[in-house]
């Protein structure tokens, strides 16, 4: 009997994120965060996806934007998936902090979105230090001590940026919460490439597919790095304080043009596309891992309730 994989039949936009013992999967109607119970139950939360309007539709603009929003969910559903996964009955009221309380009160239902843009924004700030203002500090005080010129400075940033992101991928990797977190991350691919397949989402038939997807956070995160890379090779350094303004400043667009990039790769398969979406691949090895079959139950749990009636609502 033939178990290889069915070769893909169409490239879906449903996707998710993989969370504390669950997964949070988003379609185009309906976000699903699915997360296993101590006591071995799953449980669900459905919402509405949110709607960008006509942003969504504007080339380099739409992927700032879909990066800053993803940051926000995905924050707020790993602290809820947290909250579960622990036993824990998720009470916003009882969880409040005094200053969560003081926000609530003077804003209303704008309170979590401020709270959580906040926590997404301090994350997203110490993820701007640490890829892009570490390298051009480091480079700029060596350049105080020894001599070089502006190509080995150029040279010898791209390379501490790519060595710092490895490297955090794989310390991150060693702690047992993540590795599990990325096993989880694994269900999710493997759940969506059996969807998109179109085979039936059983357990058995989706432990058969590949962890690797093109269409991944962790390639997004690679292509800013390399993106990042090329851009900013152009900018001078004669300041390294000016450098690394005009790095900041440019930071939007380095995200649209690495998020079109990753639609690009998503829809077409050419030798072009191939060579693009290559390294995210070979990234994921550090953060996409095999799955058990407990985690491929709550993929499937969360994308079932999300995926659209007609195929073609949802394709990428």
């Amino acid at each position: 009997m033939n178990h290889e994989p069915k070769k893909e039949c169409f490239k879906t936009s449903v996707g998710g994120q993989a969370l504390m013992e669950g997964i949070m999967m988003r379609g185009p109607e309906h976000i699903c965060c699915a997360v296993r119970k101590p006591d071995g139950t799953i449980e669900t939360k459905i919402e509405d996806t949110p709607k960008h309007g006509i942003w969504a539709k504007i080339p380099l603009v739409r992927g700032a934007i879909s990066m800053i929003e993803s940051l926000i969910t995905g924050y707020r559903y790993m602290m809820y998936s947290a909250q579960v996964s622990m036993g824990d009955e998720y009470d916003a009221e009882e969880e409040e902090s005094a200053f969560e309380k003081w926000v609530g009160d003077h804003l209303g239902k704008k309170a979590e979105g401020i709270l959580m843009a906040g926590a997404a924004l301090v994350g997203g700030l110490f993820a701007i230090l640490l890829f892009t203002v570490l390298p051009t500090v480091l480079v700029g005080g060596l350049g105080e001590v020894v001599t070089l010129t502006r190509w080995p400075r150029v040279i010898l940033e791209a390379l501490l940026k790519v060595a710092i992101f490895l490297g955090y991928m794989v310390a991150i990797s060693k702690m047992k919460e993540i590795y599990r977190v990325f096993e989880y991350h694994g269900a999710e691919h493997k759940t969506i490439a059996c969807y998109e397949a179109g085979d039936e989402l059983t357990v058995e038939n989706v432990r058969k597919y590949t962890r690797f997807h093109p269409r991944c956070g962790t390639s997004f995160l690679i292509l800013v790095v390399i993106v990042s890379v090329f851009l900013y090779s152009v900018l001078p350094w004669s300041s390294t304080s000016l450098r690394v303004l005009f790095k900041l400043l440019l930071l939007p667009a380095v995200m649209g043009i690495s998020y079109e990039l990753l639609k690009w790769c998503g829809r077409s398969d050419n030798i072009a596309t191939r060579i693009i979406r290559q390294p995210g691949l070979w990234v994921q090895r550090l953060t996409v891992f095999e799955p058990d079959d407990s985690m491929i139950e709550v993929a499937i749990a969360a994308v079932t309730p999300v995926l659209p009636e007609d195929p073609e609502d949802g394709r990428w």
